[in-house]
């Protein structure tokens, strides 16, 4: 797998991200049935101040959020709770571009203090997270939430990490 951070935030660096980005984006494809050697994410490790800008360019929600995620490929369902498409490559051979992640500092190490939980335990869901949108999943309709919730609480079980929702 590659899963190649663009660090803009020192602070990323000295917690560990590229580990835990990349423990947790390999469970996700791995449970997912991908070969998670055949894939590649990108990941923004930046502050509040650029995902606030990324979140009002792209959201048109002029807020800093913990992640945020643009998948290389339209993967979503028509209905709703139905499992994504599967990725494809461009060519065969090719690894699989999924997409880009961005991730706030600031806003995990809140959350995380706030729910009481490890910042690596948050970092890991909010990877997952990222990943399952890259993959098509949404939690925008219902049934859609109700099977991301799930492939996430699933992922993060292997992983060692509590349930988030519970």
């Amino acid at each position: 797998m590659i899963v190649e951070i663009v660090c803009e935030d020192p602070r990323w660096e000295a917690a560990g991200l590229e580990a835990v980005a990349g423990r947790a984006a390999e469970a996700a494809l791995a449970y997912l049935g991908l070969d998670p050697d055949a894939c590649e994410i990108a990941v923004l490790a930046c502050d509040d101040a650029r995902i606030a800008v990324l979140n009002a360019e792209f959201r048109g929600k002029p807020a800093p959020t913990n992640v945020l995620s643009w998948p290389a490929e339209e993967l979503a369902p028509e209905e709703d709770g139905a499992a994504p498409l599967p990725p494809s490559p461009e060519l065969p051979g090719m690894d699989i571009a999924l997409g880009d992640i961005a991730i706030a500092y600031d806003t995990c190490a809140r959350e995380a203090e706030a729910q009481g939980i490890s910042f690596d335990a948050h970092v890991t869901h909010l990877v997952v997270h990222g990943c399952l949108h890259l993959l098509g999943y949404d939690h925008t309709r219902p049934q859609d939430a109700a099977l991301m919730e799930r492939r996430e609480v699933e992922i993060l079980a292997k992983l060692g990490v509590a349930d988030p929702y519970g």
